[in-house]
C-alpha cells in the first residue's frame, strides 16, 4: 500500500439541505441595543452579540450549520460616520477601514467558511477513527469549530444589516502550522488571516491550519481528514508545513528534509489530485535573525529548498513565501521588522498584523502572477516585497481582546 493510501481517510462527506437565507436587521441600533447572543439554543438564524467593547466593537454571531456562506453587509448609519473593520470566525480579515459618511450606507459582500469538528462514520468493517477533530482547549474556547458564524465589528462600526445565504462557490483551503493558522488572540496573527481580505467574493479562503502542527500531526489529528471530507472538486488546497517538522526533538513527528518530509508532501498532493483538487505548495516563512552583516539567518533552508523540488518534480504551483519572507524582513531591516512581529518583536517566529498582511500579501501577489486561474481572484495590486509599506502607512483595527496565549510552535 501507499504511504498515499495508508495515511488518508477517505470518509464521503454527509449532505443535508442547506438553510434558508438569513436577513437580520441592525439599522439604527447601537451594540447596548442589540441582543445577546443565546447559546445552547438550537434553531438556524439566532442571532445577537457575543462581546461588546469599549471601544465600541463587538461580536455578533449568528447560529448555522458547517458550510460556505456569502455575507452581504450595509454598512453606515443615519446619524453619524463610521470607519468600519470586519473580520469573522477567529480573527480572519474581511474588510478594512470601511468609511461612510453620515446619513451613507455601502454594501460590501464576501465568503466565510464555517466548519464543525464532525467526521462522518466510519463503514461498517473499516478501521476505526475518532469522530471529530482532536480540538484542544484553545481551539474549543475558539470562534472555528462552533456551531455558528460569528462577526468581529471594529474601529467605528456602522452597521445596518446582515444578509447571509448558502453558496457552494470554490474554496481555497489552506494546511499548515502557526504561521498559516487563525490565531485566537492579539497580538498574533497569521498570513492565512489577512488573505481573505486579499480575494474577492467569489472564492472562499477555508482556514485548517494548525497551531504546532506537522505533516505528521495534521493528519494524526484528523485534520487532514476533515479537510479531504470538504474538499469538492475543484477546491484548492495550499499546503505550507516546515517550523515544526524540521524539530529532531519531537521524534514522533520529525521529518527529514531528504526522505521522509518531501514523501509526506507528495502524500498530500495525491490525496488532492486523487479528488479533483489542485495542490499548491508554500514555502515556510523565514524566521526573524539577523546576523552581522544585516543579512536573515538560514533556518528552514534544507525545507524550503525540499518543497521547491517537490514542486518542479510534481508540477504542482509554487509560493515561494520563504523567498519574499526574506525580502521583506530585509527591507525592514533590524530596526522595523520587529514591528512585523508578535509582542514587539520579542517573537521571532510569529506576526502581528502588519507582518501577517506583509506575507499575505506576498502570498497573494505570487497567486496572481504563477496560478492563471485564481489571478482573478485577487484584488490586491502592486505589492513589492522589497519595498513593503511601513506600519503607520498600513493600520488594522486590533481584535477585542481576549486572553493572550502564545501559539504552539516556534
Amino acid at each position: 500500500m501507499s504511504l498515499s493510501s495508508a495515511l488518508a481517510l477517505a470518509l464521503a462527506a454527509g449532505t443535508s439541505a442547506p438553510p434558508p437565507a438569513i436577513d437580520i436587521d441592525l439599522a439604527g441600533k447601537t451594540p447596548a441595543q442589540m441582543p445577546d447572543y443565546r447559546p445552547g439554543q438550537a434553531e438556524v438564524g439566532r442571532s445577537g452579540i457575543e462581546r461588546r467593547d469599549a471601544s465600541g466593537g463587538f461580536l455578533y454571531s449568528v447560529a448555522l450549520p458547517q458550510g460556505t456562506y456569502r455575507v452581504t453587509l450595509t454598512l453606515g448609519d443615519r446619524r453619524s460616520a463610521g470607519l468600519t473593520t470586519v473580520k469573522a470566525e477567529s480573527r480572519r480579515l474581511f474588510l478594512r477601514d470601511i468609511a461612510t459618511r453620515r446619513g451613507q450606507t455601502v454594501t460590501r459582500s464576501f465568503l466565510v467558511d464555517v466548519r464543525d469538528a464532525r467526521l462522518p462514520a466510519q463503514p461498517a468493517g473499516a478501521p476505526r477513527f475518532g469522530q471529530s477533530v482532536l480540538l484542544d482547549e484553545r481551539d474549543l474556547a475558539s470562534f472555528s469549530w462552533d456551531d455558528k458564524l460569528t462577526f468581529e465589528f471594529l474601529g467605528q462600526p456602522r452597521v445596518s444589516a446582515i444578509h447571509i445565504e448558502p453558496t457552494d462557490a470554490p474554496r481555497l483551503f489552506l494546511a499548515g502550522d502557526s504561521t498559516v493558522a487563525d490565531q485566537y488572540t492579539e497580538p498574533f496573527t497569521s498570513w492565512g488571516q489577512m488573505l481573505p481580505a486579499m480575494l474577492d467574493d467569489r472564492i472562499a479562503v477555508a482556514n485548517h491550519a494548525k497551531s504546532g502542527a506537522t505533516l505528521k500531526s495534521f493528519i494524526a489529528q484528523l485534520r487532514f481528514s476533515k479537510v479531504l471530507t470538504q474538499v469538492r472538486k475543484g477546491d484548492w488546497l495550499f499546503i505550507q508545513f516546515g517550523h515544526n517538522d524540521q524539530k529532531a526533538e519531537w521524534p514522533m513527528t520529525y521529518l527529514d528534509p531528504e526522505l521522509t518530509y518531501p514523501a509526506y508532501l507528495r502524500s498530500y498532493i495525491a490525496e488532492a489530485r486523487r479528488r479533483g483538487v489542485h495542490p499548491v505548495l508554500v514555502t515556510s516563512p523565514e524566521r526573524r535573525n539577523f546576523d552581522e552583516a544585516g543579512k536573515i539567518k538560514d533556518t528552514l533552508g534544507a525545507y524550503a529548498a525540499a518543497v521547491r523540488k517537490v514542486a518542479a518534480e510534481e508540477n504542482v504551483p509554487l509560493i515561494d513565501l520563504n523567498r519574499d519572507s526574506i525580502a521583506i524582513m530585509q527591507a525592514l531591516g533590524p530596526e522595523v521588522s520587529p514591528r512585523a512581529f508578535a509582542e514587539n518583536g520579542k517573537d521571532r517566529t510569529h506576526n502581528d498584523n502588519y507582518g501577517a498582511w506583509l506575507f499575505a500579501a506576498a502570498i497573494a501577489r505570487q497567486v496572481r502572477e504563477k496560478i492563471p486561474e485564481l489571478a482573478s481572484h485577487v484584488l490586491l495590486k502592486d505589492f513589492d516585497p522589497a519595498h513593503p509599506p511601513l506600519p503607520e502607512d498600513l493600520p488594522i483595527a486590533p481584535s477585542i481582546a481576549l486572553e493572550e496565549n502564545k501559539p504552539e510552535g516556534s
